[in-house]
């Protein structure tokens, strides 16, 4: 592969001991994948350049900002449309991930391979590059389904299967909410939430969203920084802080901290510390 271009895989997992979901950021001026075909939901966004794709019989070129949603089973390649090559970022979903939210029993079917939706696509971009960067199981299964289905949902042959409010949603939030708190070091799957309480976890993030106002993975990782202000004003390093109050590494408290509070742990933890008697 030339020096240049890159591709570079990531495996997420949907929830604590969940299904694999595959990450691919890529970036190619010369290489042409040889036609094959995947189990899976391709859906892809294109970042950078212009792609040729043959597909059903034809070819389809996707620019900067553009969704890509190839189906399982159908043969394609990809490779550059111009000189200055085609970078992008994609995941690999299976087709129950975009069927949770649909009515019946269908596999969603998209007559048109290439779409245009900026909101959706900017979505899933950050979704792929924040889950690259850090693959939090909660947060794989927080963010991927939701953004799957309202993919299927706006551009399939499929429509949600309800746009009414999950009956109870405040107490389904409060019974989620109670088991990540009490299971902070290893939250439970959705899956297996919803499960326990007869929902499918289309519905359960749809009641927690609802009540909440964020999904779950959020609501945790602003609980955990909570959590971690008290150990900080204690003294104690923000690197073992991670750690106890259950993120993958202190990045990932960072990243957190700076989002809830504008400072990192560390400026936190001198300037409380500064300020005492």
């Amino acid at each position: 592969m030339d020096a240049r271009e890159q591709a570079r895989w990531t495996r997420a997992r949907l929830g604590t001991g969940g299904p694999p979901l595959d990450l691919l950021t890529a970036r190619f001026d010369r290489h042409v994948y040889a036609p094959h075909a995947h189990d899976e939901f391709t859906v892809g966004v294109t970042v950078g350049g212009l792609e040729v794709i043959a597909y059903r019989g034809g070819h389809i070129h996707s620019g900067p900002g553009s969704i890509v949603v190839l189906e399982p089973g159908e043969v394609h390649t990809g490779g550059p449309a111009a000189p200055e090559g085609y970078s992008y970022r994609a995941l690999y979903a299976t087709p129950a991930l975009l069927s949770d939210g649909l009515r019946g029993d269908v596999l969603p079917h998209f007559r048109e391979p290439v779409l245009h939706d900026p909101r959706l696509a900017a979505a899933l971009r950050t979704a792929h590059t924040d889950l690259t960067r850090c693959p939090d199981p909660l947060e794989a299964e927080s963010r991927l389904p939701w953004l799957l289905t309202a993919l299927a949902g706006r551009h399939s042959t499929s429509r949600t299967a309800g746009d009414t409010a999950v009956p109870g949603a405040a107490g389904v939030a409060r019974l989620v909410r109670d088991r990540l708190a009490d299971e902070l070091l290893a939250p439970p799957s959705l899956a297996s939430l919803a499960t326990d309480l007869g929902l499918s976890r289309y519905q359960l993030l749809r009641a927690f969203r609802t009540a909440m106002g964020m999904p779950p993975y959020a609501w945790l990782a602003q609980h955990r920084v909570a959590r971690a202000r008290g150990l900080l004003e204690a003294g104690v390093r923000p690197a073992e802080v991670a750690a106890l109050v259950g993120f993958a590494d202190q990045a990932h408290l960072t990243r957190w901290f700076r989002r809830v509070l504008g400072v990192t742990p560390a400026a936190y933890r001198n300037s409380v510390q500064d300020g005492g008697p």
